[in-house]
């Protein structure tokens, strides 16, 4: 039997800036179909970024998800009797996954502040390319590159 066919969605852009990315992200940070509360914490986010850098927060959003995607991840498969991890490249719409939840599972690690401040902390570190989103892609990278001799198993 097929696969059922997976249909692209389109996505909807958050209502202050007119950004789908933005729009996006703010559903990755969503908890409980809470929608407002999640809204109110990114937008209370880029305020504090702007006050901390001085910078465009826009940018400084968009260069930290930049930052944080990985180029190349690894995938098991099981080649007999043996399980591989395969390095691969990675989609684009994966990247931008990938790194919307890592900025988010490092602020939420964090323990001791608002969520939007802690949030804002990742975000800052994460477009100079520091932090905790940075870190996971290096190990990523490194688990990739670690696995080179298996790139033959992968499926063309």
């Amino acid at each position: 039997m097929r696969k059922k066919r997976n249909y692209k969605r389109a996505h909807q852009p958050d209502y202050r800036h007119q950004s789908v990315p933005m729009g996006r992200f703010i559903n990755y940070l969503m908890r409980n179909g809470k929608k407002s509360v999640a809204e109110g914490v990114f937008y209370r986010t880029l305020d504090i970024v702007k006050q901390k850098t001085g910078d465009d927060p826009l940018g400084i959003f968009e260069k930290a998800l930049e930052n944080a995607a990985p180029q190349v991840e690894v995938i098991t498969r099981r080649v007999g009797g043996a399980n591989y991890q395969i390095p691969q490249e990675v989609r684009m719409g994966r990247k931008f996954i990938l790194a919307a939840r890592w900025i988010i599972q490092a602020a939420r690690s964090k323990k001791g502040q608002l969520m939007a401040e802690k949030l804002a902390g990742e975000i800052i570190s994460a477009s100079k390319n520091e932090g905790e989103a940075i870190k996971k892609k290096q190990n990523t990278h490194r688990m990739a590159e670690a696995n080179r001799a298996f790139a033959h198993f992968a499926r063309r």
